[in-house]
């Protein structure tokens, strides 16, 4: 295994040490009954609730590693459920509720962001490296040197690069369903992650 294949092994694992305060419960959870009960008034609170545990881990990372701060991550999940909640109605299933909510989740992170480039005074044209000067006095990232320099590496991808790495990558997601959320087709996300790939290589190498 090459050096730079054996950290972001070591990366991944590292990950899973950000324990989010809120977490999932897949035992008992039936997507299709759900979804039918969303649509009755009577039973969509409580069924909405369970889409806010079910979801809410994964919902949290994907938004975690793009707006990085465990705080920040937190506020836009709850954006996140808030615009879910108030939208529902407009969800008709011919998608999977699990695609619907990442593009939510996904515009608020995008969202979020160029709110925050705003008040710091930086470009929208910029990269988001920004977002990881904060990372170090973070509580909730343990990880060394080489983490947050590869935080650093991924943040200097281009919107698309990250998402689409960070969804594969962390995630381990299919592209069949990167596809579905992102709009976009299997062989487009294949060349963006090779991309994102030899720029993260490119940024290690350049700052040895």
């Amino acid at each position: 295994m090459r050096p730079m294949a054996h950290f972001f092994c070591r990366y991944r694992k590292i990950t899973c040490n950000f324990v989010p305060t809120l977490m999932a419960s897949r035992n008992t959870y039936d997507e299709a009954a759900v979804v039918e009960q969303l649509h009755h008034p009577d039973t969509a609170r409580a069924a909405f609730g369970q889409v806010i545990e079910h979801y809410s881990s994964s919902l949290y990372w994907q938004i975690r590693r793009m707006v990085v701060d465990h705080d920040d991550a937190n506020d836009v999940l709850q954006n996140t459920f808030i615009k879910a909640w108030t939208s529902i109605d407009n969800f008709r299933g011919d998608a999977k509720l699990s695609t619907w909510l990442y593009k939510i989740a996904i515009n608020e992170s995008i969202t979020f962001i160029n709110k925050k480039k705003v008040m710091n005074q930086v470009s929208i044209d910029d990269d988001d490296s920004f977002l990881v000067n904060s990372l170090e006095s973070d509580e909730w990232f343990d990880g060394d040197d080489a983490q947050l320099k590869l935080q650093k590496a991924i943040a200097t991808l281009p919107e698309k690069q990250r998402l689409v790495f960070n969804m594969r990558y962390f995630d381990e997601m299919k592209y069949d369903d990167m596809s579905e959320i992102l709009g976009t087709s299997v062989g487009a996300l294949k060349a963006s992650y090779h991309h994102a790939l030899k720029k993260i290589e490119a940024f290690f190498e350049e700052s040895d």
